[in-house]
């Protein structure tokens, strides 16, 4: 479940009480070790995450940031021309060294009981922070470069592929079985610009990570995906994340049956009455088909999520065939 460590647990804001801040628990070995296993000890879920944010190797490729409780992440000197350009540079493993620590911990701590998962973010998505300098809501400086900075943004685009690259297969060789990439915001994108801006910077990203770790499998997701997916599945990866505001019967239709999906509960069921999450979860099983279906929510726990919701999402998704989704939601209609 995406984000499943994190605020709507009460033994995560009674850590976070004694550690407020977001940095030191993203990048202290114990304290990551500790937030991705809350989740697992308490839900038993098949995947354990490991706690990180997209933008933890940015200060690792010389692009240093702070995070503001109240105004999220901050960049003191974004990339707004060609000068910014020569902050860039190889990733430094050694400055994410307590990303592959986690990693081989998380491995040894849940031996074959789950998956242990990795993330990072896609190169538009990064580069947004970066030209921006913090989180937007319209991307006008980002864009503008599209038309006015062309080869400026080439070339951070460019740098984030190659660098992310070596950050995931570090992550694999550190412990990571499974990689999901995040372009969170290739969704704010017109589909013929997300072609242009972020498909191929993925596809490089994902064409190094194939050379080097050809077995583990890639998930891609980007938030608000509904007018890209078939241009999502043109991407070598071997998941497609949905988001909750596209009916999974659609997107399966769309996607077809040769590549997997993953999701795509309304996060926001989890307030709802414990029938109500069950018939979310049997409908989107029935809707995914056979060929390949990551149970997920569409986005992630939401803050202030009851636990009780989310224990009964795992608990549901546990004692669930295809067979028997189906069954109830032929039932139900």
């Amino acid at each position: 479940m995406m984000r499943q460590a994190g605020r709507y647990m009460a033994v995560y804001r009674k850590l976070a009480e004694k550690h407020p801040s977001f940095r030191e628990r993203s990048e202290n070995v114990d304290l990551i070790v500790e937030i991705s296993l809350q989740p697992w000890k308490a839900f038993r879920p098949d995947g354990v995450i490991i706690f990180s944010d997209i933008l933890t190797p940015l200060p690792a490729i010389g692009i240093p940031f702070e995070i503001d409780e109240a105004k999220g992440p901050l960049l003191e000197t974004p990339i707004v021309s060609e000068e910014g350009l020569e902050a860039l540079h190889p990733i430094d493993l050694d400055k994410v060294n307590f990303v592959g620590e986690s990693l081989s911990i998380l491995r040894e701590e849940v031996g074959d009981g789950a998956a242990v998962l990795g993330f990072v973010g896609s190169p538009w998505t990064l580069a947004t922070y970066i030209v921006e300098g913090k989180t937007t809501r319209t991307y006008t400086k980002i864009k503008s470069m599209t038309h006015q900075q062309p080869e400026l943004l080439k070339s951070i685009l460019s740098h984030l592929a190659n660098e992310i690259a070596e950050y995931v297969i570090f992550q694999v060789k550190a412990g990571a079985q499974c990689i999901q990439i995040f372009d969170s915001w290739g969704g704010q994108l017109p589909p013929h610009q997300w072609d242009q801006w972020s498909k191929p910077y993925i596809q490089q990203l994902v064409a190094k990570v194939r050379d080097a770790c050809p077995g583990v499998p890639l998930v891609m997701y980007i938030n608000g995906n509904g007018g890209l997916l078939e241009r999502m599945a043109t991407v070598d990866v071997d998941v497609i994340g949905l988001d909750w505001t596209i009916d999974m019967a659609d997107g399966r239709r769309r996607l077809g049956d040769s590549i997997a999906v993953q999701g795509n509960v309304d996060p926001a069921v989890l307030f709802a009455p414990l029938p109500a999450i069950t018939e979310a979860i049997e409908s989107v099983v029935s809707k995914a088909g056979t060929n390949g279906h990551i149970l997920n929510l569409g986005h992630g726990v939401l803050v202030g999520t009851p636990e009780e919701g989310v224990a009964h999402f795992f608990d549901t998704a546990r004692s669930l065939s295809y067979e028997s989704a189906v069954l109830a939601t032929s039932s139900l209609s």
